[in-house]
């Protein structure tokens, strides 16, 4: 059946409204690699689901209703990336800072890549090793380097390389040809190999050792031991905070920031989740009546047993809806008590 109907009959509106839905998470991750906003993303996707429904008496199954809604996608993702500048994280915005600070000015929420829960683009069901593929490609270093692609190189990349779509289909889409498409394609590579993305390991929720570091940092961080937080990490570990324009690179710097400014976050407690294939916290601050209020959505980046980023976003409670956690935990809350459903 298309959305047309069988036979070119009108499908009822319940049956039509099913339909689009079954394609609602694919679309937010395509749209969220495409725009780098998990807002941003679920936008896109309501108002693809919009033209969708306005303009299904017009579908008449030519292509699948999957390329149709893709199609949709593609070009409302187009209209917001009009002339817009390239989300990015701390670290593409300027050199490394220190221990001592400042943090400098407040960014707008437009200037950078925000987290997405993977229970939003990912589904469960997947096959095992496409369900890895995806993670890779929604990691916060694969979205920044998307972001230094023009917006049609991306949908070229994002459509051949992590959708494994035909270069003929890609070309169907964007009304070009086959020989654009794989130019397009060409060049996009070249610029992802320039920008020195670098590996990291994606979230293997039933591996052991994953599981038993992830608990030591939770257990360290609570307890604010930097000395054993700080062995977690390695040499070049970063740690950056969003919207602030600070980051700094090593256990040294992270810890000399942790015990100066950024002591305020003592006696925090952290939440387990996951975003962007990777481990994820949601962090809360102590308040004076004894609970904790929502500070921030820290996402680990991993690689070879040890900790490689902390990217702290910062002063976003929207966040934490979106993540299925609390904005305030009580006084006898843990964070086991409290773990998000994922």
């Amino acid at each position: 059946m298309t959305p047309a109907g069988m036979g070119g009959v009108a499908a009822p509106p319940q049956e039509l409204e099913r339909q689009l839905e079954q394609h609602r998470r694919e679309l937010v991750a395509y749209s969220y690699r495409m725009l780098g906003s998990a807002f941003e993303a679920e936008d896109a996707v309501q108002e693809t689901m919009v033209r969708a429904w306005r303009s299904h008496d017009r579908f008449e199954g030519r292509s699948s209703l999957r390329s149709w809604l893709y199609r949709i996608a593609t070009n409302v993702c187009l209209d917001m990336l009009d002339g817009r500048n390239r989300r990015a994280r701390p670290m593409e915005m300027g050199p490394e800072g220190s221990g001592e600070g400042p943090l400098g000015d407040v960014l707008p929420e437009s200037v950078w890549l925000q987290p997405m829960p993977d229970g939003r683009v990912l589904a469960p069901e997947t096959d095992p090793a496409e369900l890895a593929v995806a993670r890779e490609s929604i990691r916060l270093a694969f979205l920044a380097a998307l972001q230094h692609l023009p917006p049609r190189q991306r949908v070229v990349l994002i459509l051949r390389e992590v959708l494994r779509w035909k270069a003929d289909e890609v070309a169907a889409l964007l009304g070009s040809s086959v020989a654009s498409v794989n130019s397009a394609l060409q060049r996009a590579r070249a610029t992802m190999d320039s920008t020195g993305l670098t590996p990291a390991d994606v979230v293997e929720p039933e591996d052991e050792g994953q599981r038993e570091l992830l608990g030591r940092y939770l257990d360290a961080f609570e307890r604010y031991d930097l000395d054993s937080l700080t062995s977690l990490l390695t040499e070049d570990a970063t740690l950056s905070m969003p919207p602030y324009p600070l980051w700094m690179r090593g256990p040294d710097n992270i810890r000399q920031w942790m015990l100066g400014v950024g002591s305020v976050c003592r006696g925090s407690r952290l939440v387990p989740t996951v975003a962007n294939g990777m481990p994820a916290f949601g962090h809360y601050h102590p308040t004076p009546d004894g609970g904790y209020r929502a500070w921030a959505v820290q996402v680990l980046e991993i690689s070879d047993g040890k900790i490689t980023a902390i990217n702290s976003f910062l002063d976003t409670p929207a966040l934490f809806p979106l993540f299925g956690l609390p904005l305030t935990l009580e006084a006898a809350d843990t964070s086991g008590e409290q773990a998000a459903d994922r």
